[in-house]
Protein backbone atom coordinates (compact mmCIF):
# COMPACT_ATOMS: atom_id res chain seq x y z
CA UNK A 1 0.00 0.00 0.00
CA UNK A 2 1.39 3.38 -1.04
CA UNK A 3 0.62 5.13 2.24
CA UNK A 4 2.48 2.56 4.33
CA UNK A 5 5.42 2.56 1.91
CA UNK A 6 5.69 6.35 2.12
CA UNK A 7 5.52 6.27 5.92
CA UNK A 8 8.48 3.88 5.92
CA UNK A 9 10.36 5.94 3.33
CA UNK A 10 9.99 9.06 5.44
CA UNK A 11 11.76 7.41 8.37
CA UNK A 12 14.86 6.51 6.36
CA UNK A 13 18.13 8.39 6.70
CA UNK A 14 19.72 6.87 3.58
CA UNK A 15 17.98 5.91 0.35
CA UNK A 16 18.38 2.96 -2.01
CA UNK A 17 17.70 2.91 -5.80
CA UNK A 18 14.32 1.24 -5.25
CA UNK A 19 13.33 4.18 -3.03
CA UNK A 20 13.64 6.46 -6.03
CA UNK A 21 11.23 4.20 -7.94
CA UNK A 22 8.78 4.44 -5.05
CA UNK A 23 9.05 8.23 -5.05
CA UNK A 24 8.42 8.34 -8.80
CA UNK A 25 5.26 6.25 -8.36
CA UNK A 26 4.12 8.53 -5.54
CA UNK A 27 4.71 11.68 -7.58
CA UNK A 28 2.72 10.18 -10.44
CA UNK A 29 -0.24 9.89 -8.07
CA UNK A 30 0.16 13.57 -7.14
CA UNK A 31 0.49 14.57 -10.79
CA UNK A 32 -2.71 12.71 -11.65
CA UNK A 33 -4.71 13.97 -8.67
CA UNK A 34 -5.13 10.49 -7.15
CA UNK A 35 -3.30 11.59 -3.99
CA UNK A 36 -3.85 14.93 -2.27
CA UNK A 37 -2.27 16.71 0.69
CA UNK A 38 -5.80 17.54 1.88
CA UNK A 39 -9.25 16.45 0.73
CA UNK A 40 -12.93 17.05 1.51
CA UNK A 41 -14.10 14.88 4.41
CA UNK A 42 -17.41 14.75 6.29
CA UNK A 43 -18.36 18.32 5.49
CA UNK A 44 -14.87 19.63 6.26
CA UNK A 45 -11.35 18.91 5.13
CA UNK A 46 -8.87 16.22 6.09
CA UNK A 47 -5.09 16.54 6.03
CA UNK A 48 -3.30 13.55 4.55
CA UNK A 49 -0.08 13.80 6.49
CA UNK A 50 1.49 10.87 4.66
CA UNK A 51 1.38 12.85 1.41
CA UNK A 52 3.40 15.64 2.96
CA UNK A 53 5.85 13.07 4.30
CA UNK A 54 6.35 11.72 0.79
CA UNK A 55 7.05 15.21 -0.57
CA UNK A 56 9.53 15.94 2.21
CA UNK A 57 11.28 12.61 1.65
CA UNK A 58 11.65 13.61 -2.00
CA UNK A 59 13.50 16.76 -1.01
CA UNK A 60 15.89 14.79 1.18
CA UNK A 61 16.41 12.22 -1.56
CA UNK A 62 17.04 14.78 -4.28
CA UNK A 63 20.43 15.92 -5.52
CA UNK A 64 21.12 19.50 -6.59
CA UNK A 65 21.25 19.46 -10.38
CA UNK A 66 22.01 21.97 -13.13
CA UNK A 67 18.72 22.57 -14.94
CA UNK A 68 19.79 25.64 -16.90
CA UNK A 69 17.89 26.28 -20.11
CA UNK A 70 17.74 28.99 -22.76
CA UNK A 71 20.72 30.81 -21.32
CA UNK A 72 19.10 31.09 -17.88
CA UNK A 73 20.85 29.33 -14.96
CA UNK A 74 18.64 27.10 -12.78
CA UNK A 75 19.75 24.71 -10.04
CA UNK A 76 17.26 22.54 -8.16
CA UNK A 77 16.68 19.08 -6.68
CA UNK A 78 16.55 16.43 -9.40
CA UNK A 79 13.47 14.88 -7.77
CA UNK A 80 11.34 17.94 -8.55
CA UNK A 81 11.75 19.06 -12.16
CA UNK A 82 9.06 20.94 -14.03
CA UNK A 83 5.77 19.13 -14.45
CA UNK A 84 5.43 17.27 -17.74
CA UNK A 85 2.49 18.68 -19.72
CA UNK A 86 1.29 18.03 -23.25
CA UNK A 87 -1.55 19.13 -25.49
CA UNK A 88 -3.54 16.16 -24.15
CA UNK A 89 -3.31 17.67 -20.64
CA UNK A 90 -5.68 20.41 -21.84
CA UNK A 91 -3.94 22.94 -19.60
CA UNK A 92 -3.39 26.34 -21.17
CA UNK A 93 0.08 27.68 -20.31
CA UNK A 94 0.61 31.04 -22.00
CA UNK A 95 4.29 31.73 -22.88
CA UNK A 96 6.22 34.09 -20.65
CA UNK A 97 8.05 32.65 -17.66
CA UNK A 98 5.55 30.44 -15.80
CA UNK A 99 6.61 27.29 -13.94
CA UNK A 100 4.62 24.32 -12.69
CA UNK A 101 6.53 21.87 -10.51
CA UNK A 102 6.31 18.11 -10.68
CA UNK A 103 4.08 16.57 -8.02
CA UNK A 104 1.14 18.96 -8.30
CA UNK A 105 -2.24 18.37 -9.95
CA UNK A 106 -3.44 20.84 -12.56
CA UNK A 107 -6.83 19.84 -13.97
CA UNK A 108 -7.95 20.13 -17.61
CA UNK A 109 -9.27 23.59 -18.41
CA UNK A 110 -6.87 25.46 -16.12
CA UNK A 111 -5.39 28.64 -17.60
CA UNK A 112 -1.95 29.86 -16.51
CA UNK A 113 -1.02 33.44 -17.37
CA UNK A 114 2.64 34.46 -17.27
CA UNK A 115 4.48 34.65 -15.03
CA UNK A 116 2.92 32.38 -12.41
CA UNK A 117 4.05 29.45 -10.26
CA UNK A 118 2.42 26.30 -8.89
CA UNK A 119 4.44 24.38 -6.31
CA UNK A 120 4.67 20.69 -5.42
CA UNK A 121 1.68 19.13 -3.66
CA UNK A 122 -0.76 21.78 -4.87
CA UNK A 123 -4.14 20.80 -6.36
CA UNK A 124 -5.86 23.11 -8.88
CA UNK A 125 -9.37 22.27 -10.10
CA UNK A 126 -10.98 22.45 -13.55
CA UNK A 127 -11.61 25.81 -15.16
CA UNK A 128 -9.47 27.79 -12.73
CA UNK A 129 -7.52 30.86 -13.85
CA UNK A 130 -4.08 31.44 -12.33
CA UNK A 131 -3.32 34.97 -13.43
CA UNK A 132 -0.03 36.80 -13.88
CA UNK A 133 2.36 36.91 -10.89
CA UNK A 134 0.07 34.60 -8.91
CA UNK A 135 1.47 31.89 -6.63
CA UNK A 136 -0.10 28.60 -5.60
CA UNK A 137 2.04 27.39 -2.72
CA UNK A 138 3.05 23.87 -1.76
CA UNK A 139 0.05 21.66 -0.89
CA UNK A 140 -2.46 24.50 -1.37
CA UNK A 141 -5.89 23.25 -2.51
CA UNK A 142 -7.67 25.37 -5.12
CA UNK A 143 -11.12 24.32 -6.31
CA UNK A 144 -12.94 24.47 -9.63
CA UNK A 145 -13.67 27.68 -11.55
CA UNK A 146 -11.57 29.80 -9.19
CA UNK A 147 -10.08 33.07 -10.38
CA UNK A 148 -6.74 33.86 -8.80
CA UNK A 149 -6.24 37.44 -9.95
CA UNK A 150 -2.92 39.05 -10.75
CA UNK A 151 -0.34 38.88 -7.94
CA UNK A 152 -2.58 36.77 -5.67
CA UNK A 153 -0.58 34.71 -3.20
CA UNK A 154 -1.99 31.39 -1.98
CA UNK A 155 0.36 30.34 0.79
CA UNK A 156 1.85 26.87 1.04
CA UNK A 157 2.77 24.62 3.93
CA UNK A 158 4.82 21.42 4.12
CA UNK A 159 5.87 21.57 7.74
CA UNK A 160 4.64 20.94 10.34
CA UNK A 161 3.30 17.73 8.82
CA UNK A 162 -0.14 18.04 10.40
CA UNK A 163 -0.74 21.69 9.49
CA UNK A 164 -3.71 22.20 7.20
CA UNK A 165 -2.90 23.98 3.92
CA UNK A 166 -4.72 26.96 2.49
CA UNK A 167 -7.99 25.84 0.90
CA UNK A 168 -9.81 27.85 -1.76
CA UNK A 169 -13.11 26.14 -2.53
CA UNK A 170 -15.08 26.18 -5.79
CA UNK A 171 -16.21 29.34 -7.62
CA UNK A 172 -14.14 31.76 -5.54
CA UNK A 173 -12.81 35.09 -6.81
CA UNK A 174 -9.50 36.11 -5.23
CA UNK A 175 -8.83 39.74 -6.11
CA UNK A 176 -5.54 41.19 -7.24
CA UNK A 177 -2.69 41.40 -4.72
CA UNK A 178 -4.58 39.27 -2.20
CA UNK A 179 -2.69 37.02 0.19
CA UNK A 180 -4.26 33.94 1.82
CA UNK A 181 -2.04 32.17 4.35
CA UNK A 182 -1.78 29.91 7.44
CA UNK A 183 -4.34 27.26 6.60
CA UNK A 184 -7.19 29.68 5.88
CA UNK A 185 -10.22 28.09 4.26
CA UNK A 186 -12.15 30.29 1.82
CA UNK A 187 -15.64 28.88 1.27
CA UNK A 188 -17.49 28.24 -1.98
CA UNK A 189 -18.50 31.33 -4.02
CA UNK A 190 -16.62 33.75 -1.76
CA UNK A 191 -15.22 37.00 -3.17
CA UNK A 192 -12.02 38.56 -1.83
CA UNK A 193 -11.58 42.19 -2.83
CA UNK A 194 -8.27 43.42 -4.16
CA UNK A 195 -5.52 43.70 -1.57
CA UNK A 196 -7.16 41.56 1.13
CA UNK A 197 -4.77 39.67 3.41
CA UNK A 198 -6.27 36.66 5.19
CA UNK A 199 -4.76 34.45 7.86
CA UNK A 200 -6.52 32.21 10.38
CA UNK A 201 -6.15 34.95 12.98
CA UNK A 202 -7.70 37.68 10.78
CA UNK A 203 -11.10 38.88 12.07
CA UNK A 204 -13.55 39.62 9.22
CA UNK A 205 -16.15 42.38 9.56
CA UNK A 206 -19.49 41.52 7.93
CA UNK A 207 -20.81 44.84 6.61
CA UNK A 208 -24.29 43.45 5.90
CA UNK A 209 -24.90 41.95 9.35
CA UNK A 210 -22.48 44.24 11.22
CA UNK A 211 -20.70 41.43 12.97
CA UNK A 212 -17.14 40.18 13.31
CA UNK A 213 -16.42 36.71 11.94
CA UNK A 214 -13.53 34.74 13.38
CA UNK A 215 -12.06 31.29 12.78
CA UNK A 216 -14.38 29.63 15.27
CA UNK A 217 -15.07 25.93 15.80
CA UNK A 218 -13.17 24.77 12.75
CA UNK A 219 -12.34 21.08 12.92
CA UNK A 220 -9.10 19.79 11.47
CA UNK A 221 -9.39 16.14 10.49
CA UNK A 222 -6.06 14.36 10.79
CA UNK A 223 -5.18 10.71 10.83
CA UNK A 224 -5.83 9.65 14.43
CA UNK A 225 -5.70 13.32 15.41
CA UNK A 226 -8.01 16.29 15.43
CA UNK A 227 -8.04 19.75 16.90
CA UNK A 228 -10.91 22.15 17.60
CA UNK A 229 -9.70 25.73 17.15
CA UNK A 230 -11.37 28.87 18.41
CA UNK A 231 -10.57 32.35 19.68
CA UNK A 232 -10.28 33.49 23.28
CA UNK A 233 -10.65 37.21 22.80
CA UNK A 234 -7.96 37.96 20.24
CA UNK A 235 -5.81 34.99 21.20
CA UNK A 236 -6.09 31.84 19.04
CA UNK A 237 -6.50 28.63 21.04
CA UNK A 238 -6.83 24.99 20.16
CA UNK A 239 -8.46 22.21 22.15
CA UNK A 240 -6.94 19.04 20.86
CA UNK A 241 -7.35 15.32 21.12
CA UNK A 242 -4.88 12.81 19.78
CA UNK A 243 -4.17 9.14 19.94
CA UNK A 244 -1.14 7.14 18.92
CA UNK A 245 -1.41 3.56 17.65
CA UNK A 246 -2.04 1.10 20.50
CA UNK A 247 -1.85 3.95 22.99
CA UNK A 248 -3.82 4.66 26.15
CA UNK A 249 -7.10 6.67 25.94
CA UNK A 250 -6.83 9.98 24.06
CA UNK A 251 -5.26 12.92 25.82
CA UNK A 252 -6.76 16.38 25.89
CA UNK A 253 -4.92 19.68 26.16
CA UNK A 254 -5.44 23.41 25.74
CA UNK A 255 -2.67 25.25 23.93
CA UNK A 256 -2.03 28.28 21.77
CA UNK A 257 -2.13 27.96 18.01
CA UNK A 258 1.56 28.80 17.83
CA UNK A 259 2.43 25.68 19.81
CA UNK A 260 -0.25 23.44 18.33
CA UNK A 261 2.11 21.72 15.97
CA UNK A 262 4.42 20.43 18.69
CA UNK A 263 1.35 19.18 20.53
CA UNK A 264 0.01 17.29 17.53
CA UNK A 265 3.30 16.02 16.15
CA UNK A 266 6.07 16.36 18.76
CA UNK A 267 8.45 14.08 16.86
CA UNK A 268 8.16 15.27 13.27
CA UNK A 269 11.48 14.94 11.48
CA UNK A 270 13.67 17.59 9.94
CA UNK A 271 13.71 18.04 6.18
CA UNK A 272 15.57 19.84 3.41
CA UNK A 273 12.38 21.25 1.88
CA UNK A 274 12.23 24.59 0.17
Amino acid sequence: MMQQAIEELYQKEAFAPEDRQLLDSFLELLDGGQARAAEPFQGGWRVNAWVKKGILAGFRMGVLTDRSAGGFPFFDKDTYPLKSLSLQSRVRVVPGGSAIRRGCYVAPGVTCMPPMYINVGAWVGEGTMVDSHALVGSCAQVGKRVHLSAAAQIGGVLEPIGAIPVIIEDDVLVGGNCGVYEGTRVGTRSVLGAGVILTRSTPIFDLVRERVIRAAAVRWHLQETYALCFFDGLVPRCYCKWRRPNAAPPRWGLFSLTTADSCLYPNYARSAAC
